[in-house]
This record gives structure tokens, C-alpha cells and sequence, in this order.
């Protein structure tokens, strides 16, 4: 009988996870266990379909390096970069519709 691969990657910060954000975790875990390191990394690179929830997700394993990376970004970003982002992350997905 094979041996049952077990997920290690310990969560450096949990704070800012949301349920879907565990959920992705899950997925990720349960790929590395039924199909190791390949089948993980098909599912972070589905993952990554999503940006923002990559960034949580990846930011809950490793905190520090996320951080700098998006420090190190935004240093690289010129003023209109950094008002286009604020846009984008400041205009709701779904417009709520309003009832008279």
C-alpha cells in the first residue's frame, strides 16, 4: 500500500483569511495529498486565476516574502500605476441594484 503524502506547509498568518480563502487552502492541501507535488502545482496555478485570492492565500504560507514583493512592486509603480490599482480594488465587483 502506498504511503499517504501529508501536507507540511505550516500557515504562517491566518488573520486575513476569509472562508473562500480556507477553501482554496483545502483544495491545495488535498491535491498535494492525492496527487504530490504536480497535481499542487496545478492547483496553484489555478489558484492564480484569482489574483487577489492568490495573494491571500499565498501571503497565509509566506507572509514575509508577499510583503515584499508587493513593497517592491509598488517602489517599481509610477503614480498613474497606483491609481489605476486603487481604482480597480475600489470599484465592486457587483453593482448592488436598487429597488424603488
Amino acid at each position: 500500500m502506498a504511503k499517504k503524502r501529508t501536507f507540511e506547509l505550516e500557515i504562517a498568518n491566518s488573520l486575513h483569511l476569509t472562508d473562500g480563502d480556507w477553501t482554496e487552502l483545502n483544495k491545495l492541501k488535498r491535491a498535494f495529498e492525492d496527487g504530490g507535488k504536480t497535481a499542487l502545482a496545478k492547483a496553484v496555478e489555478q489558484l492564480g486565476d484569482d489574483p487577489i485570492r492568490y495573494v491571500n492565500v499565498m501571503a497565509a504560507f509566506f507572509l514575509e516574502m508577499i510583503r515584499e514583493k508587493l513593497k517592491d512592486s509598488l517602489a517599481d509603480a509610477d503614480a498613474d500605476d497606483v491609481r489605476e490599482l486603487i481604482q480597480k480594488l475600489e470599484t465592486p465587483a457587483i453593482r448592488p441594484r436598487i429597488c424603488h
